[in-house]
């Protein structure tokens, strides 16, 4: 690890029900890790109530040499939040249902693996979006995947089967809606069954929207899956699962700096996986490598 990436004094943001996993022996392993490499630790857990505020006030009064979101998306969309333009790196132990973003950045899934990115580690920065001044780290949407979004955070099951079985029952009536969109590079107006706002790659499923994104390239996409026939569905989301969606006759992808969504319809949206109000006009913009993040040493590094 270069003299630069080194951190001495860490917090860790832990959800304490995120993936229906036990989290008391993982704090006692975060202790112990830090223990062993001389790094001071303090764990905050989450509640649900006034969380950011929180956090952001242990942000500011212990200056922090990193901040771990120990959780699930929505647990890494609210630490990473409070890093965007800061000094101070996002580290990412998953733990959540989907961990989109912690895919799409290489970490590994395996919390033990994951642990080693404490003393283990570089830091390198990439871009942030935001949509009407919310920030956005990984993926957001209108249309189907985010009404699905909503039903899942207001249901009371966790979990890839629970998200699949709300997908089929909506997937049933759902009708496409009207959007525009104007851009730095090109424009779209129509229907669409989805919008995806992406900074990144897959979702949390593994299912990728926007499989040659980068995440420190300067730009966002905008990918489009346009009205399609029902017998569609199967070979859609095969695409979506093996890096093909572009292949797709009713998909569209526009890469761009800056652009504004007109959600004429007044459709659900999320940002990075938590339900947002964001109203009719929506104007997404783009900050270059504006969030530091931990990463594993490439290879070539060791």
């Amino acid at each position: 690890m270069q003299q630069e990436d080194k951190i001495r004094n860490l917090l860790f943001v832990i959800n304490p029900i995120a993936g229906d996993i036990d989290k008391s022996e993982l704090e006692e392993e975060i202790r112990t890790t830090c223990a062993e490499h001389q790094l001071n630790c303090t764990i905050y857990r989450t509640t649900g109530a006034g969380d950011q505020d929180h956090v952001k006030k242990q942000i500011e009064l212990h200056h922090f040499d990193a901040v771990f979101a120990v959780g699930g998306d929505g647990t890494v969309s609210l630490v990473g939040a409070l890093l965007i333009g800061s000094k101070t790196p996002l580290g990412i132990i998953p733990l959540g249902s989907g961990n989109g973003l912690s895919k799409d950045l290489g970490i590994p899934q395996d919390t033990e693996e994951a642990l080693q990115l404490i003393h283990e580690h570089v830091v390198r920065n990439i871009d942030t979006i935001d949509l009407n001044g919310q920030p956005s780290i990984h993926l957001s949407d209108l249309g189907f995947n985010a009404l699905v979004v909503k039903r899942f955070c207001e249901g009371d099951k966790r979990g890839p089967g629970a998200y699949a079985w709300i997908a089929l029952q909506e997937y049933m009536n759902y009708e496409p809606k009207f959007y525009r969109i104007e851009t730095d590079t090109e424009n779209f107006e129509g229907e669409a069954f989805m919008v995806t706002i992406a900074n990144a790659n897959a979702f949390g499923s593994n299912a990728a929207i926007n499989p040659s994104g980068i995440l420190n390239d300067g730009r966002f996409e905008i990918c489009l899956i346009e009205p399609f026939p029902k017998a569609a569905a199967p070979a859609l989301l095969f695409r979506m699962y093996t890096d093909n969606i572009d292949g797709s006759v009713y998909t569209r992808r526009i890469s761009c700096h800056k652009a504004t969504v007109y959600n004429v319809d007044h459709e659900v949206v999320h940002i990075d996986g938590e339900p947002a109000e964001l109203g009719e006009e929506i104007k997404v913009t783009m900050h270059p490598k504006s969030l530091k993040v931990i990463l594993p040493i490439p290879e070539e590094e060791v």
